[in-house]
């Protein structure tokens, strides 16, 4: 795949990815880029840089590449708004010789602080068709900050009390189907899990995040919190609790998810029956992420790495490389914090009611030392290793390509041993 980077913006996480209309000032902007590109005015752009841009790209460094860039795609015909979340501007640019996808980010003082151009796809349709036998129907969470929508999905016959599950997503802008459609990550695994669950007798509710899709709110992105995710989750767990249609609720949660599970059912003590770690992380976040970003440039871990001793100092760190503006800039930095705090194997510690760990064998994001530490943790709990499952819980080889090549492949089924893994657990409750 072709992906020619100003710089790179990472896709781990990002607080606010809900549509809003396209800014002035980024209108503005996009203009004076094609004009300068297409006037062969690098300079004129990069005068526009904020200063951690212009340090990780001086002026002479991307005026190389703009040239380079101009000689392979030749004319910037055409930009086309896409999207807008806080902080970020998703567009359509169309070269003489070929489609990409830019992302703008500018800053307070309207200077560009992020600016990346990669291979465009055609947006895919995450709508399918639901099973006959089931029913779906919304469930709307007030909030004090807004509210958290969702989709409670259950037998289209339903007859007596029926256990309901309550799907948790993980990190970045996931949507209550387990899609990430800004970074292209679009799986349906969670609406599968909820088809799955519903035939064989059992409810679920699941949910779009805060601040993503129709999960609205007036929070800025400065006072997230971690534990914001729990209360949302909490509040949901009570909701079902109210509900006479349901006679046990379980919460799963899948990748961050399972970290934000874990808390929920030991608050709402009492009210939970089981808990499901679905690629839950074996260890605290910040060294996941380093991890993670091993495959990474030397720059990118060391500037990360700087980031973290700041936070782990309690101070914000104002200064960020642009690299690491998406998964470290300052205005997340908070939640990072509050993040990192907590200790998965100590919280699961916590946890009074039956476990299940599920871990896939091709993982590339949790690797099986970290479901094996969850359940050093937890010895009660039973743990299920299922064989060439990747993060998002389908069939996948270990090859890196062919693995995240299923991130756009919603069509893909959930791995057969994931559901009945699941199913036996909740069939066994008593």
């Amino acid at each position: 795949m072709m992906r020619i980077c100003f710089f790179i913006i990472a896709i781990f996480f990002s607080a606010k990815l809900f549509s809003q209309a396209e800014p002035a000032k980024y209108t503005a902007a996009t203009i004076k880029f094609k004009k300068f590109y297409n006037a062969d005015m690098p300079d004129s752009i990069s005068k526009d840089f904020s200063p951690e841009m212009l340090a990780a790209v001086p002026a002479d460094k991307f005026k190389t590449t703009t040239q380079q860039l101009k000689s392979q795609l030749g004319q910037l015909v055409s930009i086309d708004f896409q999207k807008y979340s806080p902080g970020l501007g998703v567009y359509k640019a169309s070269f003489q010789n070929g489609v990409f996808t830019l992302n703008l980010s500018l800053n307070d003082k309207d200077q560009i602080a992020g600016l990346v151009l990669t291979a465009y796809q055609q947006p895919v349709n995450t709508q399918t068709k639901l099973d006959p036998s089931l029913t779906e129907s919304p469930v709307l969470l007030k909030t004090l900050t807004g509210t958290i929508a969702g989709t409670l999905t259950t037998p289209a016959n339903l007859t007596g009390k029926i256990p309901v599950v309550l799907i948790i997503a993980g990190s970045g802008p996931t949507d209550r189907n387990g899609n990430t459609p800004g970074a292209g990550v679009i799986t349906n695994s969670y609406k599968m899990i909820a088809e799955a669950l519903g035939k064989d007798n059992i409810a679920s509710l699941r949910y779009d995040k805060r601040m993503v899709g129709e999960s609205a709110t007036g929070q800025k992105e400065e006072s997230l919190r971690f534990d914001d995710y729990v209360d949302d989750a909490l509040g949901l767990v009570n909701l079902l609790k109210d509900d006479q249609r349901f006679s046990k609720i379980i919460v799963l949660g899948h990748s961050e998810g399972s970290l934000v599970g874990m808390l929920t059912t030991v608050a709402a003590e009492g009210n939970v029956n089981a808990f499901i770690s679905v690629a839950g992380a074996g260890r605290r976040a910040d060294e996941v992420i380093k991890e993670q970003l091993k495959a990474q440039p030397a720059y990118v871990t060391e500037g990360f790495e700087k980031v973290l001793d700041s936070l782990k100092r309690g101070r914000i760190q104002k200064k960020v490389d642009p690299s690491l503006y998406a998964l470290a800039r300052p205005g997340i930095q908070n939640y990072l914090m509050s993040w990192f705090k907590f200790e998965p194997k100590e919280e699961l510690r916590k946890v009074k009611v039956p476990v299940l760990i599920i871990q896939g064998s091709t993982d590339l994001q949790v690797g099986l030392a970290d479901a094996t530490n969850l359940k050093k943790a937890k010895s009660a709990a039973t743990l299920t290793i299922v064989p060439n499952m990747n993060h998002i819980l389908k069939e996948a080889p270990i090859d890196r390509e062919k693995n995240m090549a299923t991130y756009k492949q919603p069509e893909l089924p959930l791995k057969p041993e994931f559901v009945t893994g699941v199913l036996e657990f909740i069939r066994g409750l008593k």
